[in-house]
């Protein structure tokens, strides 16, 4: 069950001028759901993405990134669920590009303006007939409003769609973000998400995009884990449309920063939203470093922690087991870490301090903290002034349940 999550409203989703989407029931691996989506974008629009660093990454990455790398621009994208097409070789991208020049030629674009992507069960072959077929029924739903269908098109073992919009005055101009994301499992992206797609009506340069997105990538999906695991899927798309009024060329034009600081906040909406969706979660756990030499160290140790199945199940059970934090700290890496100056609070506990058990640290302190469904863990290295901040989730019996029925 998700942590304090719930399922986004249809109302509050604004559509983005210039960005339509539709859906279809293709029946890829399971009956009677959404899991085919096209999304068309307008002429003229720029499109950035990073994607998964797996070096076994799907043939859908793989078409992306050589379709981006084009210069006649993205005007489709199209999504299925149920199949990875990953570990599916030659014949997999083969897959992977008739997916393209189908919709391609269906829509009167070229091939080349087609970005494909796929999330699903690794090691099968996609069933091209039927999503072959679902796409002039995905077509002929194209609607600029049909965020929230979308978002339940892309989902795997995600128990609910996970969307977020924000609006805002820019420079004299409206403008709009909106995004959805997919993920509960095989989470800990080293670019990105599992899928995340963010669009905004604005023209945005397409060399500031690319940056952009790296950034919003950074500060959202390159923040979550629910198992450490990085998938071979993992893609991040930003569209800017530039059917709005809002004309960004670069860093310091009117406007720029704040529409920036818009599509992360949307980013980090949506990463938070598949940490709180984790499998089998039932806490949502920030781990928040400070006092780092570098972000690159604070990133280290607060992964080390976030990755520690003792730790997880720890929090799972509510249990105050918290020497167990103490020595995923210990083993981050930090060779001249002096474990003396480290303070570990949780929530607003004082837990250890001078290397050792805070004096006035008390269990039931410590289990007040741990029964609560969102937890901050905060480890003060005092060595520099740089920080991070992980979003994790704890670690239950649920999660091998679904793992292991994951293909039935």
């Amino acid at each position: 069950m998700a942590v304090n999550l719930s399922r986004p409203d249809p109302a509050t989703l604004y559509p983005v001028a210039g960005v339509e989407l539709g859906t279809a029931k293709a029946e890829i691996r399971k009956p009677d759901r959404r899991d085919l989506l096209v999304i068309k974008i307008a002429e003229g629009a720029t499109t950035a993405g990073v994607f998964t660093k797996n070096r076994f990454c799907a043939a859908p990455v793989q078409v992306c990134r050589d379709h981006l790398a084009d210069a006649s621009g993205v005007r489709a994208l199209v999504v299925n669920t149920g199949c990875a097409n990953a570990g599916t070789g030659q014949p997999g991208l083969g897959d992977a590009l008739t997916s393209c020049e189908s919709l391609a030629a269906l829509m009167g674009i070229e091939t080349r303006q087609v970005l494909p992507f796929s999330t699903g069960v690794i090691l099968e072959r996609l069933p091209m007939d039927r999503l072959l077929a679902g796409l002039p029924t995905a077509i002929a739903d194209l609607n600029a409003d049909h965020w929230s269908q979308a978002g339940e098109a892309i989902m795997t073992t995600d128990t609910l769609p996970k969307a977020a919009s924000r609006r805002a005055q820019l420079a004299g101009a409206q403008v709009t973000v909106t995004g959805i994301a997919k993920g509960a499992g095989m989470i800990r992206p080293n670019m990105a998400t599992m899928l995340g797609f963010v669009a905004t009506d604005a023209a945005v340069d397409g060399a500031l995009l690319r940056q952009w997105v790296r950034d919003a990538a950074d500060a959202s999906f390159n923040r979550i884990t629910v198992d450490g695991d990085t998938s071979t899927n993992d893609s991040f798309i930003l569209v800017a449309s530039g059917a709005g009024a809002l004309r960004i060329t670069n860093e310091t034009d009117p406007g720029a920063a704040q529409l920036k600081a818009m599509i992360i906040e949307v980013s980090r909406t949506l990463a938070q939203a598949i940490v709180r969706d984790g499998e089998g979660a039932t806490k949502f756990i920030e781990v928040r470093i400070e006092g780092a030499r570098t972000v690159d160290e604070a990133s280290a140790i607060a992964y080390a922690i976030s990755h520690s199945p003792l730790v997880k199940t720890a929090f799972f059970a509510s249990d105050p087991n918290l020497g167990r934090i103490l020595c995923a700290i210990g083993y981050a890496g930090i060779d001249d870490l002096d474990a003396d100056a480290i303070d570990l609070y949780l929530g607003d506990v004082h837990v250890a301090t001078a290397g050792g058990r805070h004096p006035q640290y008390r269990e039931e302190d410590g289990q007040r903290v741990m029964q609560q469904s969102e937890i901050l863990v905060r480890v003060v290295l005092g060595r520099g002034d740089a920080s991070t901040t992980v979003w994790t989730c704890d670690l239950s019996h649920d999660y091998v349940s679904i793992n292991a029925d994951y293909r039935s």
